[in-house]
């Protein structure tokens, strides 16, 4: 784990501390999980291979491959 410091001013450090102490928690951990928050998103990347490939291409008929088009994009052979 890496260790980062960092300057608050006085009104951020209460806050902070208060809701750690509400929530029962340390500092850093709501610090972490606030971080996370602000980074990481849900969101899809639109452009990933599996989303174009995949991408509905209207109404289907006949035998629906799909499981086996997901099989080939995610398990084929590297080149």
């Amino acid at each position: 784990m890496t260790v980062v410091q960092t300057r608050l001013p006085e009104l951020e450090y209460e806050l902070l501390r208060k809701r750690a102490r509400a929530e029962h928690r340390p500092i850093q951990e709501v610090v972490r999980e606030a971080i996370r928050a602000h980074v990481l998103t849900d969101a899809v990347n639109a452009g990933e291979p599996i989303f174009r490939e995949l991408a509905p291409r209207g109404l289907r008929r006949g035998r629906d491959r799909t499981s086996e088009r997901v099989d080939e994009l995610l398990y084929r052979a590297s080149p």
